[in-house]
């Protein structure tokens, strides 16, 4: 299966994301379609053995929108600018125009009611009602040719029995404006009682207020992709690379991998790298939401994007263009933020069904009315009125902005969500079950005490056993390792080498059996570990690791290895107890050594001795029971486990896989940001949820009023004009409350002291 995006340009409102989605749903080979209304894009699944990219846009072309490849999002936000510059100026020439249309319109109707105000004799009404009429008419085809698009748009897609929210608003004042022409002409053939049955200020006041709505609805949806905008600013233009014994300077698409680059104090860094020389300190809160500066010297990895705040360093690039951190994790949020969450299929259901409903609704309304009062005016006041009331948009936007808002808060925060079935997820987490090494604690093990056997020397326990452990990659054994070589032993080459995952390992070294491992792989090998027993549960107890080593069969001595807890660890355990959560490690440490590390950072239950492919068999276990599980992980073994949990959430220090096999990635790979991630989502359903009641009610309330329903009662009817204002203020009314996500921060352990 291949995935692709594309731009799709021509959605007014949910209507139009609903057709194009059954449209694109129906082609053979599609398996998965998901069109965003407030990013304007299209996610689609599709075999390209059974259909080609080109055959989807033509069935959107045909369905009357343009779907084109996307473009960088620089190109985006030019284009996005260019759109809310135009909407703005055909608002201002709507509005040029209306505006004595509707003073002319309102102030004779005013003077009926005792309000005099200042007024043009010639265009008395009552005394020049032709010149009245045809006055009105020449400022109302300004607005109409300004709002052309309502007309083009709306009938062309009515015509192919798709109506959107352009074909309400085209019917409306289309209506409008025919009957005021048919009134007109009554005038000029001396019927002149028709002066009173003039639209023509209704049509263009409904058209500048959608025309207001319209800009101010596109000035907030540029908002909720700012996130992305500032990621693509972050990057530098150009880098200083060494060459032929020389300092140039080339454009970023030039630098190569494998070129050295020269960073000097407070330039940028322009793309992934492994520092050579010198030693400085990079602010990477750009990419990680980490305020503290990261001190990096040889060895250490710098990402582009970031800033080197004091020394200068040269660095050797790894990582270039769409490889680098910042562009996955610019791919990353497009993604998220082009997705759907499952909360907002309601919506789309309603979405695609609405227009034709509302349709029927103004017509059945509007001809019940005029059954019952035979009045032409106040029938098409109640028709014209549902048409433009109605607002499909506000329920296409209700739930993607939201998400747009929170996946790039989220970004900004070094809180990375993969998509928005993540993002609802996360909310409805009841267990966290975490992983311990690299997640709990450091990753980062160290010896911290050896224990020789009777008639062994320190130094020999310590070089057989790393020589066992010197082609592993198990964190303990390259802990065993490290101490080794700090200490300037020698180390043989290890022969016949194998791993027991989980275990322990076995080696031959200068032709002796070398066996390195727990206490039970020592018992299933046959080696007695009594005489150790009494230091090894003393250690355990103490929290740390112990690994036996023997040789030839005879036990040679025991190792412990503790891996430093993360600071932020128990106070991000506490912190998920505050939210509800129950907390789980799962590890492959002894019993005793686990529920040391459980007891010190406050966990509610501990799963010791698990074998790494049996994590996945654990978060089954707990899923069985009825929870919604995350899982916390770092390792290339935690994958399975971050894969079967109902949310994965990696460690961004950890292995590339992991991340992969992840809905969320927390780049600060700080355990805190956990809590932070399941707040975010929670205070985004919340907001998608107020933003669906608003959508909803706004419509359920409008609508019956709108068709007339409290007249009989209260004498209360609803003018097209009021109706269009509500409109067009309901879709800016969910955007402005999804921008309210901007405000959410993350809460950082550093900060709390």
């Amino acid at each position: 299966m291949t995935t692709t995006t594309l731009n799709v340009k021509g959605m007014t409102c949910a209507a139009c994301s609903a057709r194009i989605e059954r449209i694109v749903r129906k082609l053979d080979g599609v398996s998965r379609v998901g069109v965003n209304l407030a990013s304007e894009r299209a996610t689609i699944v599709f075999d390209q053995r059974k259909i080609a990219i080109g055959v989807i846009k033509n069935a959107i072309e045909k369905a009357g929108f343009k779907a084109l490849d996307p473009t960088p999002n620089s190109g985006d936000k030019s284009a996005r600018d260019r759109e809310i510059k135009t909407l703005w100026a055909k608002f201002a020439i709507a509005a040029a125009f209306s505006a004595p249309l509707l003073y002319i319109a309102m102030v004779p109707m005013l003077t009926r009611y005792g309000i005099t105000l200042p007024y043009p004799k010639g265009l008395d009404p009552m005394n020049y009602s032709l010149i009245y009429a045809l006055i009105e008419l020449l400022l109302v085809i300004p607005v109409i040719g300004v709002g052309y698009r309502f007309y083009t748009v709306g009938f062309k897609l009515l015509w192919r029995r798709n109506p959107n929210m352009d074909s309400l608003i085209a019917i409306g004042t289309s209506a409008a404006i025919l009957y005021s022409v048919y009134n007109t002409w009554q005038i000029a053939c001396g019927q002149f009682w028709a002066v009173d049955q003039l639209y023509f200020e209704t049509a263009g006041v409904i058209i500048t207020l959608i025309l207001l709505g319209k800009s101010m609805e596109a000035v907030s949806k540029g908002r909720t992709g700012e996130a992305i905008k500032k990621l693509m600013g972050l990057a530098p233009k150009t880098a200083i690379v060494a060459r032929n014994g020389e300092e140039i300077e080339i454009l970023i698409d030039e630098v190569k991998i494998g070129d050295i680059v020269v960073v000097k104090p407070g330039g940028k860094i322009p793309v992934d790298g492994v520092v050579l020389e010198g030693r400085s300190a990079i602010d990477e809160s750009m990419l990680t939401g980490e305020s503290m500066p990261v001190a990096k010297t040889a060895g250490s990895e710098v990402y582009a994007a970031t800033i080197n705040a004091s020394g200068a360093i040269r660095f050797r690039a790894e990582k270039i263009g769409t490889e680098t951190a910042l562009a996955q994790i610019v791919r990353l949020v497009e993604e998220a933020q082009g997705s759907k969450a499952p909360i907002a299929k309601l919506a789309d259901v309603v979405s695609g069904y609405f227009v034709p409903i509302v349709c029927v609704i103004a017509l059945l309304s509007g001809a019940a009315w005029f059954a019952v009062t035979a009045d032409t005016e106040f029938a098409l006041t109640i028709f014209i009125s549902v048409l433009v009331i109605a607002c499909p948009c506000a329920l296409g936007l209700a739930t993607p902005t939201a998400i747009m808002v929170a996946t790039g808060r989220g970004a900004e925060s070094g809180i990375l969500f993969k998509g928005g079935e993540a993002l609802e997820m996360a909310h409805k987490v009841g267990v966290v079950a975490l992983d311990k090494t690299g997640t709990i604690t450091e990753g980062r093990p160290s010896v911290t005490d050896l224990i020789a056997a009777e008639g062994v020397e320190t130094d020999r326990l310590l070089s057989i056993a790393a020589a066992a452990e010197s082609d592993s990659e198990h964190p303990l054994g390259t802990a065993i390792v490290g101490e080794a070589r700090k200490r300037g032993l020698r180390l043989d080459k290890a022969g016949a080498f194998d791993s027991v995952a989980g275990r322990g390992v076995e080696a031959e070294i200068g032709g002796e059996a070398v066996i390195v491992g727990s206490a039970l792989f020592m018992s299933e090998r046959g080696i007695d570990t009594e005489p150790l027993l009494a230091e090894c549960e003393r250690l355990s107890r103490d929290g740390r690791t112990t690994v036996f080593a023997a040789i030839d069969g005879s036990l040679t001595g025991l190792i412990a290895i503790a891996d430093p807890i993360k600071k932020s660890s128990a106070a991000a355990i506490a912190r998920l107890r505050d939210l509800g959560l129950t907390t789980v490690m799962i590890t492959g440490d002894n019993h005793k050594t686990a529920e040391s590390i459980a007891k010190q950072i406050g966990v509610d239950r501990t799963l010791s001795e698990v074998m790494p492919h049996d994590k996945a068999n654990e978060i089954k276990r707990l899923q069985a029971k009825g929870q919604k599980v995350a899982f916390v992980g770092d390792g290339i073994n935690d994958a399975p486990a971050l894969a079967q949990a109902d949310v994965g959430i990696a460690i961004g220090s950890g292995a590339d896989v992991a991340i992969e096999s992840a809905d969320v990635v927390l780049m600060q790979s700080d355990l805190f940001d956990v809590p932070a991630a399941i707040e975010l989502s929670k205070r985004t359903i919340d907001n998608i949820r107020q933003n669906l009641f608003w959508a909803f009610g706004y419509n359920v309330i409008g609508i019956p009023i709108a068709a007339g329903l409290l007249y009989p009662f209260f004498g209360i009817l609803l003018n097209p004009i009021f109706a269009a204002a509500a409109m067009s203020l309901s879709s800016v009314s969910v955007l402005t409350n999804a921008l309210r996500l901007k405000k959410f921060k993350a809460a950082r352990y550093e900060r709390k002291g």
